[in-house]
């Protein structure tokens, strides 16, 4: 993974690319900036001038340590919807603008909650589990028409969510900042804990900040009904990992499928290894064929209105760790 920087007054451009050569889409914006490739953890090398940097690498800290050094910056873009790896105090109180990659992984990543639900349901695991030991074995699998989900976040990637899970006939609810109704939801609600109490599936699907983190604890798990089952799209910071790991051990949960964990990656031997009943992906609900394209392609976008002066796309308020929706 990689960042990228672009200093437009000097045309410079600060690239973290691991010794690889530039991209060629981003190779088209040569004209106007000069690029720049340095391994991560040399990004304080590369930022002295620059004024717009893009953080390929969403989940690295170097932009942290390396902060004293970004005496020119001006616009960081971060491939992800997520923005937390830089959400801390220098950024957040400075006046460089932040965006987000929003518009590329919502899909994507509502296709997979449903293959997890759909996995779930109709137990693909069993059947596949009798094929390689040739054993024709009838069994009944559960419906997903008609079943509830609890999606908590209410950004792009929930609504996504909610409009397949909608699509495929579940009762779908949202939990976000306010109670109110809402198009893609139905309703929204604020209180977590009242609305895990009767859901067949939990979706999370909210930025990690200082509020959400943690918030599927103990106390949250235990306000779902046994036969609920957990999907985690978000971060893996949203959950608190051995409240989780207990929940499933003592059948408390039925279920979980992780795309993100805490910690990340998760280590050899690690409990959720072999949990009951847990389906594990490393972090690539998103990442369909040609999405590193299509990052490209819309740092580019960006970077055109970022030279002509015209507003910057995806904006996130850095206070809150989101760019609003409208």
């Amino acid at each position: 993974m990689r960042f990228y920087g672009v200093n437009v007054g000097a045309r410079s451009v600060v690239t973290i690319q691991h010794g690889e050569s530039i991209p060629a889409q981003l190779s088209t914006i040569s004209a106007d900036a000069e690029l720049r490739m340095v391994p991560s953890p040399r990004l304080a090398e590369a930022l002295p001038g620059a004024d717009v940097l893009f953080v390929y690498d969403f989940s690295s800290p170097a932009l942290r340590s390396a902060w004293p050094a970004a005496d020119s910056l001006r616009w960081v873009q971060v491939a992800s919807v997520g923005v937390d790896a830089v959400l801390f105090d220098g950024l957040i109180d400075s006046e460089v603008i932040l965006t987000n990659s929003r518009g590329i992984f919502e899909e994507p990543i509502a296709e997979y909650v449903l293959g997890q639900i759909l996995a779930f349901a109709k137990d693909f695991h069993r059947s596949w589990s009798a094929q390689e030991a040739h054993r024709w074995q009838h069994f009944e699998s559960e419906p997903i028409a008609g079943k509830s989900a609890t999606i908590v976040g209410t950004g792009p990637v929930g609504r996504a969510i909610a409009r397949l899970l909608s699509a495929a006939g579940m009762r779908v609810r949202g939990v976000g900042r306010r109670a109110r109704t809402d198009p893609d939801f139905g309703e929204i609600g604020a209180d977590l804990l009242a609305a895990l109490a009767d859901t067949d599936y939990v979706v999370l699907a909210a930025p990690l900040t200082e509020q959400t983190r943690g918030m599927m604890n103990a106390d949250a798990l235990a306000a779902l009904p046994p036969r609920a089952r957990l999907i985690n799209v978000g971060r893996g910071e949203l959950v608190l990992t051995d409240a989780l790991v207990a929940a499933l051990q003592t059948g408390r949960l039925a279920g979980a499928a992780l795309d993100v964990v805490d910690p990340e990656p998760l280590p050899p031997g690690h409990p959720l290894w072999t949990a009951p009943n847990v389906r594990l992906t490393p972090h690539n609900s998103g990442d369909v064929a040609g999405w590193t394209d299509q990052l490209q392609q819309q740092f580019i976008a960006n970077f055109r209105r970022y030279v002509s002066g015209q507003p910057l796309h995806n904006v996130v308020d850095k206070h809150r760790g989101y760019a609003p929706t409208g």
